[in-house]
């Protein structure tokens, strides 16, 4: 299906503060840059790319409101963790409000922050591309990430779930359970390519 990303992006101008907009351009243009390198659908990269925080301009109760609302069911981690919901919400309302049909684009979505295991190609350029696009703030580790998405897309996922949870775990923040299981996936799955 053919999308006008024009006018996405003209919504999400709308409804995003500028610099999480930015932010969401920064996305769609490095979900671009991956999907060429991995031979993944263009347009479908793009589309989740900017819309990927459609639900992001809500504060933390109104997501959590806007998902009793909706039926979206809702973790015990992402009660006391509510950022973690806007991914869920964003795929709804990328659904709802701008006519998404496609499950992947819409699974890539929902998981942009948690990740989970057995991704697609599409899903692990929305998730690392959410983390390195280039107005991100500068991490330790990036600059790493940055190069490894485009060398090894599995490797620079096990990487950045690594370094998720050990800036969560020093925060002591709760950590969402998807997230474990996608980063003991990952370090299963790249652990195994590196004995080889």
């Amino acid at each position: 299906m053919e999308y006008d990303l024009l006018e996405l992006q003209e919504k999400m101008r709308e409804i995003l503060k500028p610099k999480r907009y930015l932010h969401s351009l920064g996305v769609q243009y490095t979900c671009a840059a991956l999907a060429m390198r991995y031979d993944c659908n263009l347009m479908s990269a793009q589309v989740a790319g900017i819309l990927h925080d459609a639900a992001k301009n809500y504060d933390e109760d109104e997501q959590i409101r806007r998902c009793e609302k909706h039926q979206i069911p809702i973790t015990k981690v992402e009660r006391e963790q509510p950022y973690l919901l806007h991914g869920k919400l964003g795929a709804y309302y990328a659904k709802t409000k701008y006519h998404v049909t496609d499950e992947e684009i819409l699974s890539a979505i929902a998981y942009h922050t948690t990740g989970k295991p057995k991704m697609t190609i599409l899903e692990k350029i929305v998730f690392l591309s959410d983390y390195i696009e280039p107005s991100r703030k500068l991490i330790p580790g990036l600059v790493e990430i940055r190069k490894l998405a485009f060398e090894d897309l599995d490797l620079a996922v096990y990487t950045t779930l690594h370094n998720t949870l050990n800036y969560l775990k020093s925060n002591e923040q709760t950590i969402d359970n998807t997230t474990y299981t996608a980063y003991n996936y990952y370090k299963e799955l790249v652990g195994a390519q590196l004995k080889d």
